[in-house]
């Protein structure tokens, strides 16, 4: 394969080549321009880019009045149903139509624009104050920022300032390469750069050129340190050019800060943050209360970690469950701890017989013990240094082998003697019959864990002569004993996956009496992310802390098919072009590698492979002290908190100082990465370490052979080593590389290739002595291409099951943000009416008149005004029309009827505050059950004799149905998405069932909603008593149900615990805080939770 694509590359060039050729047109063009824009003055500079803002509008300027003419026909009385709807079309034709003209434009503009900010960069860091004429932009900046200070008519910006925390001199200037890497990033595609070739400064370039269009430039970091740096750092370059900045990380959700964060040219912030933003603005109850604009253009900072790693992360509000403090966990977990205890005592015993067995030189019988001791715990830690003895892995193999034949034929002779099985390769974990059978003596219940047959009780019931009354009632027996044991079920296996699987200081930590989840990636602590299905409760029972209660989704996307939203999407980092078929298969990115500015010279050498876990970390300390000893800094890369800490007590029986960097001690990231190039500085990290910072060297260290990178372990991914690689040989430093690797590691022993256990067997290789050859690289890196396929393959198999709840998302989302706006709530209600009639007509066809006219009153209270002998004539489409033309009347006499209530009073309130006409009123509304207060403009109010306030409260009992509705339809997907995992025992695909199952559940919550639409704007009128109208407004104050101005406060304090992963190894979630019993209902009603929906949890 190796040979076929060399002979390719050599004939057709390579994709390096290929992607060289496109961008080197526009480096001759900016490098044509730039000695113009050089021989400028600041202030003609300045002058430059205000040219090219208006060159950018002047282009778009048409379409731009184009659509606020449509908005402004949109909003007219006698603008037709059937206009609006041509309209709204345009409208949405001419918005894509300005972003196409925007790309036009920037092309055409790019080599100017990258040469304004090239050249302000160089006249920032040639002087020590840059002068320009004041404006009311620098005028403004001055009295909030520090670099600039305003003399006279001149405005004099500082070329030093405060950024993350430190006082910063700008000494950057863009190299050609830095220019090329700009290019790719406004192409829209992925910028892959080494270390230290700084990408926070490649990214100025596009940013400032695609700021220029003035219609938000989103930069995207990993954590809200680098957010807050970045924003600090660049921010000034930008301001120059009279641009706004902002950080969405420096301000409070829901805020006007925020809001005006995102109006910005330029936005940093978080990728969590710009998802949970986006989740909030559509629980917003007013256009006033969105923070975000237009999805336009985004450049993700290691987006790598973003758009992989954090991809599969469900961003998630929730808010508390009836009964989700009730779980079984606790009750559960003695009884699991016995099992874990029966199994792991049975598995030392069996590993005590096949050594003896082995050591008798009977291989058959001690192959088999062996083999069952690795199903029962394969992570044993005996069962793992046993294996690396010679020969006894290739025996464990072929008694796999063995076993694995005919689709696992005889296998049950290797489990059934087991407690559960263990899959590591799967991350799954099962109960043997052997263990229901102890879980039940625990119990003392026969069959107290297994699921009765429905299917086969219901039919015997059926069969059986007894009554209709006794057949309903053993029904509904079976069905209550099928639901308690499905949750002991449900509950038991995670609680084992807990205690089987998953390992204190790896996979998470303890702190502050909390389970917290490390990033398997980059070895920080996840805040706030929560396992999903129940398992994060299983660790925190089986770990002795507080087990949280359950939550149900009120909101949930993933980045995936967040990110996938926006316009035009780039993203940057130093380790993609591994992952570049995976970007391009999600999210059509393709990955372009950008040539260093001085070649690396850093050396990577080939792996050290030992045969156990000891030899591996005996020879990673003598080699430290070693390095320490020739003044070099020593960076130690490992995989988890254990691992760290292990390496830090050997250094310290050494006495070799040295830092350590965990999960434990995150905090002091930057301190450390900090100090790590000082001379015989030892610095124990994850291999993660330091994503956004660089080490920087001194002379001395250059001279000893720069910075020495060791790898502990080789992880699953190759770009992790890869980024572990690049913290050593920035900008043609010297240093160096190297993985220690031991056949115990999770890696080889789950995925490396037999070949290599045995070919170190029959070299005979004694304890200590060690591999270092070409083959045994290349062999661990085909283990690693084996985990990142598999992993590809559960990604994408989530993205499709996220993608059936995207297409339903994007419909409701879609809807409720017309009723929000309100400018096509006609068009919508129009398509209410049609489908609600539609739906009618089918489910009730061929039934008698007096039924068809009695449900229809029933349901949306419209009397029909066809007769018996027209309804009997009548087509389907014909009853269609005419059920849609009776709603049609119904909504406008109710509209009318509204009007003419409030009329005498609403003539008294113009003229009472004829200088408060743009001010809201509120007009108390009921269907005879829910009350709304509906808020009104009153210039509106007036200008349409009072047929604003009905079109009002049609936006609001919109989206009040959609929000309840979908609430409780996400609770339902929740569900179905666990149920249908059964699907696979009866040899059915789950996605399949899961996509056929969700339509059917979507099809009835649409129909839901325009049910409950229709049913309230058709019974809806103003109360009015014999009171005065204040107080009649006071009093429905009180007494609403619904209070349209308390929605979002109440529903923004919903909190994210609980989502899905689809990976078999449970992905953790992104949570926010929860509500609480004494917090107000997210109903709207005013009242505490506890004593409103909450009551009775």
């Amino acid at each position: 394969m190796d040979i076929l694509a060399s002979i390719i590359k050599t004939i057709f060039g390579s994709k390096a080549d290929k992607d060289r050729k496109e961008i080197e047109p526009y480096l001759q063009k900016i490098k044509a321009v730039y000695p113009s824009i050089e021989a400028l003055s600041n202030d003609e500079l300045r002058a430059r880019s205000e040219a090219l803002k208006k060159a950018i509008a002047d282009f778009i300027a048409e379409d731009e009045a184009r659509i606020v003419e449509l908005k402004a026909r949109l909003e007219l009385a006698e603008t037709t149903l059937d206009e609006k709807e041509r309209i709204s079309k345009e409208i949405d034709q001419t918005t894509k139509r300005i972003d196409e003209r925007i790309e036009e434009k920037l092309d055409e503009i790019l080599p100017e624009a990258f040469a304004i900010m090239k050249d302000t960069a160089r006249r920032f860091a040639q002087s020590d104050e840059v002068v320009v004429t004041a404006n009311d932009f620098d005028r403004d900046l001055a009295a909030t920022k520090d670099f600039v200070r305003i003399e006279g008519d001149k405005a004099v910006y500082a070329t030093h300032w405060t950024a993350g925390g430190n006082d910063l001199r700008w000494d950057m200037i863009h190299y050609d390469v830095q220019l090329f890497g700009g290019v790719v990033l406004h192409k829209g595609k992925i910028a892959e750069m080494a270390t230290g070739e700084g990408k926070t400064l490649v990214a100025t370039l596009p940013v400032f050129l695609n700021a220029l269009a003035r219609k938000g430039v989103h930069l995207v970091t990993v954590n809200n340190y680098l957010a807050k740096r970045d924003s600090e750092w660049m921010g000034p370059m930008y301001e120059f050019h009279g641009l706004s900045v902002a950080c969405i990380d420096d301000t409070q959700p829901n805020s006007d800060a925020r809001r005006r964060a995102y109006m910005a040219d330029i936005t940093f912030g978080t990728n969590n943050e710009y998802g949970f933003d986006y989740l909030r603005d559509n629980m917003a109850s007013s256009p006033k209360d969105l923070v975000q604009r237009k999805h336009h253009f985004a450049i993700v900072d290691e987006v790598d970690s973003v758009l992989i790693d954090d991809a599969r992360t469900p961003l998630i509000i929730s808010g508390p469950v009836p009964k989700g403090d009730d779980q079984l966990f606790e009750q559960y977990r003695p009884a699991i701890e016995h099992l874990y205890n029966l199994q792991k005592n049975f598995v030392t015993a069996l590993l005590a017989e096949a050594r003896t067995l082995i050591g008798e030189g009977k291989n058959e019988e001690g192959g088999v013990k062996l083999y069952r001791v690795h199903k029962g715990l394969p992570k044993y830690k005996p069962l793992i240094k046993y294996l690396s003895e010679t020969g006894v892995k290739a025996l464990m193999q072929k008694t796999e082998n063995t076993y694995m034949q005919d689709n696992n034929r005889r296998m049950p002779e290797i489990t059934d003697e087991l407690f559960f099985v263990i899959d590591e390769k799967l991350n799954s974990v099962e109960l043997t019959d052997k263990g229901h059978e102890a879980l039940s003596k625990f119990f003392n219940e026969d069959g107290f864990f297994v699921l009765p047959d429905i299917g086969a009780e219901v039919a015997e019931i059926e069969k059986s002569g007894a009554t209709a009354e006794e057949k309903a009632q053993r029904r509904d027996a079976v069905i209550n004993d099928y639901s308690v044991k499905s949750e002991r079920v449900h509950t038991v296996h995670q609680l084992l996956k807990a205690f089987a699987m998953f390992e204190k200081d790896i996979e998470y930590v303890v702190m502050d009496n909390k389970v917290k989840i490390v990033d398997e990636q980059t070895g920080r602590i996840l805040e706030g992310r929560r396992y999903s299905d129940g398992l994060h409760q299983a660790i925190e029972a089986k770990e002795h802390v507080k087990v949280e209660a359950a939550t149900q989704t009120f909101a949930t996307i993933t980045l995936q098919n967040y990110f996938r939203m926006y316009h035009k999407l780039a993203g940057m980092t130093g380790t993609a072009e591994t992952e570049a078929s995976e970007f391009w298969s999600i999210y059509k990115l393709d990955v372009v590698v950008i040539p260093t500015n001085r070649p690396v010279i850093r050396d990577d050498r080939q792996d050290l492979v030992y045969k156990t876990k000891r030899e591996k970390y005996n020879a990673v300390i003598d080699e430290i002290v070693k390095l320490v000893g020739e003044g070099r800094p020593v960076l130690v890369g490992t995989t988890s908190v254990e691992i760290s800490e292990l390496l830090s007590r050997m250094l310290k029986l050494r006495g070799i100082k040295h830092n350590v960097l965990n999960a434990k001690q995150h905090a002091l990231e930057a301190q450390v990465v900090a100090e790590a190039g000082r001379s015989g500085q030892v610095t124990i990290a994850t291999n993660m370490a330091g994503r956004g910072t660089d080490i920087k060297l001194t002379a001395e260290v250059k001279a000893a052979g720069g910075l020495a990178i060791i790898g502990t372990e080789r992880h699953e991914s190759r770009r992790v080593d890869r980024q572990l690689r690049g913290r050593a040989g920035r900008q043609g430093d010297p240093g160096s590389s190297q993985f220690f690797v031991s056949l115990e590691d999770d890696l080889m022993r789950l995925f490396g290739s037999g070949r290599i256990a045995t070919m170190m067997d029959r070299m005979g290789l004694k304890e200590g002595e060690v591999i270092q050859a070409g083959m045994m690289t290349k062999a661990i890196e085909r283990a690693q291409k084996k985990v990142e396929e598999n992993n590809f393959g559960i990604r994408k198999r989530l993205l499709e099951y996220d993608d059936v709840m995207n297409s339903q998302r994007e419909v409701i989302y879609t809807r409720r943000r017309h009723a929000l706006y309100g400018e096509r709530v006609e068009i919508d209600l129009n398509n209410i009416m049609y489908d609600y009639a539609e739906n009618f007509v089918e489910e009730h066809r061929g039934i008698e008149f007096e039924e068809f006219r009695f449900e229809l009153i029933r349901e949306v209270a419209v009397e029909p005004t066809l007769d018996e002998a027209a309804y009997a004539a009548a087509k389907p489409e014909e009853l269609v029309e005419a059920i849609v033309a009776d709603l049609k009347a119904a909504y406008a006499r109710r509209a009318k009827a509204v009007a003419d209530t409030v009329r005498p009073v609403m003539e008294r309130i113009y003229e009472e505050r004829k200088e408060q006409l743009d001010s809201n009123i509120y007009f108390p509304i009921t269907d005879g059950h829910l009350g709304f207060n509906v808020p009104v403009n009153l210039r509106r109010c007036q200008q349409t004799d009072g047929a604003e306030i009905y079109k009002v409260f049609s936006k609001v009992v919109m989206f009040t149905s959609i929000d309840d509705a979908w609430r409780e339809h996400l609770r339902e997907m929740d569900d179905l998405r666990q149920s249908v995992q059964n699907a696979s025992y009866e040899q059915k695909d789950p996605l399949l069932i899961y996509k056929f199952e969700s339509f059917g559940l979507f099809s009835k919550m649409l129909v839901k909603v325009n049910r409950e639409v229709l049913s309230i704007l058709g019974k809806a009128y103003i109360p009015v008593r014999d009171q005065n109208a204040e107080a009649v407004q006071r009093q429905r104050e009180q007494q609403a149900k619904v209070d349209v101005n308390k929605l979002q406060a109440s529903r923004m304090q919903a909190a994210a615990q609980a989502g899905q992963g689809e990976r078999q190894k449970p992905m953790p979630i992104q949570a926010e805080k929860k509500i609480g019993r004494n917090d107000p209902c997210p109903c709207g009603s005013g009242k505490k939770y506890k004593n409103c929906h909450g009551k009775g949890m």
